[in-house]
C-alpha cells in the first residue's frame, strides 16, 4: 500500500510586520486633526476670518475727491485710524465710564450671588434644586427679551411701578443722572445673579464636608464657617466670574441700546464703547474707523482681563 506523503511544512516563524512608533504617532496625529477639523473650520470662519477682515478694513479710510463734494473712495492709510483713536476722547471716555460702572455693578452682583450661594449651601437638597431653578430663570431669558420687560417697567408712561408710586404721592423717574446707572445696573444684576450663583454654589458643593464638621466641633458658628472656611476656598471661582463679568461689561450693547429709546437724553450714542462703535459704523458710515475701534477694544479687554486675573490671584493666594 502506498502512503501519501505531505509536502514539507513551511516555516511560519517569521517575525510579524510591526508599525514603527513614529508612523503610529503620525496616524494618531492625523486622526486627532480630523477629529478637531469641524471645530477648526468653525473657529476660522467665526473668529479668525472676521478679525482679519476687520484688521484689513482698519487700515483704510474713506476720502472724498476735490473739496469734499466728489465721490468717496476707500484708500489705504496704514495705521492712521489707530493713531486717531489714541487721541479720541469720546471713545476713551466711554471705556472709562463703562469700567467705573462695572466696578460697582460687578461687586454688587457677585456679592448677592455669593450670599445666595452660601444660604443655599445649608438648605436641603430638594429645596436647593427648586431655588436654583428659580434663580436661574432670569439668565435663561434672552437678554433682549429681559431688556424689553424692564423697558416696560421703566417706561415713564406705562410703568406700573411709577403708577403705584404716583398714587402714593411719590414722584420719581428711573432715568436722569445717577438713576440711569442704577436702572441699568439693576437690569444687569437681575440677569447675572442666577448664573454666577450656580457657579459659586457648585464650588461650595465640591468642598469636603469634614472641614465644616471639624469647625462645628471647635464651636464655630455658621457665619464663621462661611467667612473663614467656605469663602477662602472658592476664591478661584470668584476671580473667574469677576473676569467674565468685566469682559461682559466692556461688551455692553443691547441693554443700553434699548433703554436709549426711552431715555435718549440720559443714554447717549457713546454711552458704552460698543454703542460708539455701532453708531460710527451704521449711522455715520465710517466702517473703517469702527473696525479699528473694535480691535482696540478687544486688545484693551484682553489686557484688563489678564491684569485683573493676575492681581486678584496674587492677592487671594
Amino acid at each position: 500500500m502506498s502512503t501519501l506523503t505531505r509536502p514539507p511544512a513551511v516555516a511560519t516563524d517569521a517575525p510579524a510586520r510591526r508599525t514603527s512608533p513614529r508612523r503610529a504617532g503620525k496616524r494618531g496625529a492625523y486622526k486627532g486633526l480630523l477629529f478637531m477639523l469641524p471645530f477648526l473650520i468653525g473657529f476660522l470662519a467665526t473668529y479668525v476670518l472676521p478679525i482679519a477682515y476687520a484688521f484689513g478694513q482698519s487700515l483704510h479710510e474713506k476720502k472724498s475727491s476735490g473739496i469734499g463734494f466728489g465721490p468717496t473712495k476707500v484708500v489705504f492709510t496704514g495705521f492712521a485710524n489707530f493713531s486717531a483713536i489714541l487721541s479720541d476722547d469720546t471713545f476713551w471716555a466711554s471705556v472709562l465710564r463703562t469700567l467705573l460702572f462695572g466696578g460697582v455693578q460687578i461687586v454688587v452682583m457677585l456679592g448677592i450671588s455669593l450670599l445666595l450661594a452660601l444660604l443655599l449651601d445649608g438648605v436641603a437638597a430638594r429645596a436647593v434644586r427648586f431655588f436654583r431653578a428659580g434663580l436661574l430663570v432670569p439668565y435663561v431669558i434672552p437678554g433682549v427679551v429681559a431688556t424689553l420687560i424692564w423697558l416696560f417697567l421703566y417706561s415713564p408712561t406705562a410703568s406700573p411701578i411709577l403708577d403705584v408710586a404716583d398714587r402714593a404721592g411719590a414722584h420719581f423717574t428711573f432715568f436722569g443722572g445717577l438713576n440711569t446707572y442704577l436702572s441699568l445696573g439693576n437690569l444687569l444684576t437681575w440677569q447675572g445673579i442666577g448664573f454666577n450663583m450656580i457657579l459659586i454654589s457648585a464650588s461650595l458643593q465640591a468642598l469636603p464636608r469634614e472641614l465644616y464638621e471639624a469647625a462645628r466641633l471647635d464651636g464655630a458658628k455658621e457665619w464663621r464657617i462661611a467667612w473663614s472656611i467656605k469663602v477662602p476656598n472658592i476664591t478661584g471661582i470668584l476671580v473667574l466670574t469677576g473676569m467674565f463679568s468685566l469682559i461682559g461689561r466692556l461688551q455692553l450693547f443691547a441693554e443700553p441700546l434699548f433703554l436709549r429709546y426711552v431715555a435718549p437724553e440720559s443714554i447717549s450714542t457713546n454711552f458704552t464703547p460698543m454703542l460708539e462703535i455701532f453708531d460710527r459704523a451704521f449711522k455715520t458710515g465710517d466702517y473703517q474707523y469702527a473696525a479699528a475701534e473694535s480691535l482696540v477694544l478687544a486688545v484693551v479687554t484682553g489686557i484688563l482681563a489678564f491684569v485683573f486675573y493676575r492681581v486678584t490671584n496674587r492677592k487671594m493666594s
